[in-house]
């Protein structure tokens, strides 16, 4: 069986959808020798690229002559002319789109993450937002399988888009492999020291926007103990960051909050391990990564109660409402009082992050591309 996938977020993107293309590119090729992929991108930066080269059943394609000066317009209707010659059975696209052109022969398959501007147009200027429908809606009609990456998404999907409800599959995802391996404590002081971090904290990771809802976490974090801090990491929006750090001032909280706007990805497992609990205060999420990454360092975590969240945190998580800020502080408050509350929610992690464990979700995937290709696979045997 052969695979080709749209591999342009596996070397481009340092988090999220490279995390999610990564992981499957790499553990497919990993746990399934017989399996050929093929990873068509307009750029490959070398960090990434280093991912795959040891791999033999990995291969990769990019635009060369003329395409190499128009390398977006190549990935959407230049790809298709590799695909025949490289004998693809299956096209993967990983993040909402797929090329124009693909042969009929080919079974089609596109992961959807979220419908998030749909619901929530507002968040992109008009003219980004209609690409990004545009693209999204081809994709959807052209697939022979629609993978949402959550329940929430498959309804989102059959509700703005009207895709047919028997072609959609929930397909979890992962986080990063770096999660899953056990934190020391000398890296967690490592980070401390690095990020001059006090001993108690309480860490909230993500792209600080609107939708992410760091301003609600800031007001709960004002109705807790003094002896707390809040640690909040991710690259800012300029508008919405400048009012966080407003709230901050206004709340006299600045000696209690910290920013960490660079930290390094190797130091994150250690920057979650070392809090006391984890807060993931989103308003809509396709499905919400923070929490299974503070899962995986055995860190509590205290995540909304809507969209997605409660589909990945299950009953190890605790809920509150995103609109609610005393909500929100009346969990983390219980999750600072209590040992074994907090040690009961780690131990509920450790059962409902194998839900998501990668050799899970590589395998899902597996059966997928088979059930599409039976004929190529049973060649390969």
């Amino acid at each position: 069986m052969i695979v080709g996938f749209d591999a342009k977020r596996a070397f481009q993107n340092f988090t999220g959808l490279g995390n999610y293309s990564r992981m499957l590119i790499c553990g497919l090729a990993q746990e399934h020798n017989e399996v050929r992929s093929f990873l068509y991108a307009p750029e490959m930066s070398g960090e990434y690229k280093s991912y795959f080269s040891g791999y033999a059943n990995i291969s990769t394609r990019q635009p060369s002559g003329i395409d190499r000066s128009v390398p977006n317009i190549w990935r959407r209707w230049g790809v298709a002319v590799h695909l025949k010659g490289d004998k693809i059975d299956i096209f993967h696209g990983l993040s909402h789109e797929l090329p124009h052109g693909i042969p009929h022969s080919i079974k089609k398959v596109v992961t959807m993450h979220d419908l998030i501007v749909w619901r929530y147009p507002q968040y992109y200027k008009a003219f980004d937002r209609r690409v990004h429908r545009i693209k999204q809606r081809h994709a959807c009609r052209i697939a022979d399988v629609v993978v949402a990456i959550s329940e929430q998404t498959k309804q989102d999907l059959i509700k703005f888009l009207h895709v047919p409800e028997s072609k959609i599959r929930v397909l979890y995802q992962s986080c990063d492999q770096q999660f899953w391996e056990p934190v020391k404590e000398s890296d967690i002081e490592y980070v401390r020291e690095q990020y001059s971090l006090p001993e108690k904290y309480i860490i909230c990771v993500g792209t600080v926007e609107d939708r992410k809802n760091q301003k609600a976490v800031v007001k709960a974090f004002s109705e807790l103990p003094e002896d707390v801090h809040l640690v909040i990491v991710g690259r800012s929006h300029k508008i919405y960051g400048v009012e966080v750090k407003a709230e901050v001032r206004s709340r006299k909280l600045s000696g209690r909050v910290h920013f960490i706007t660079d930290a390094d990805f190797s130091d994150f497992p250690a920057l979650y391990a070392g809090a006391v609990a984890s807060v993931y205060a989103s308003k809509f999420e396709g499905f919400g990564i923070p929490i299974l990454e503070s899962m995986c360092c055995d860190t509590p975590v205290v995540t909304s109660n809507v969209s997605s969240m409660p589909e990945a945190g299950g009953d190890a998580a605790l809920y509150a409402s995103p609109e609610d800020p005393h909500e929100i502080a009346q969990q983390l408050q219980r999750l600072l009082d209590d040992p074994a509350l907090r040690q009961e929610c780690v131990e509920k992690g450790r059962v409902q992050r194998q839900k998501f464990s990668a050799e899970n979700i590589v395998a899902d995937f597996y059966n997928l591309y088979c059930s599409l290709a039976p004929e190529s696979l049973r060649s390969d045997d």
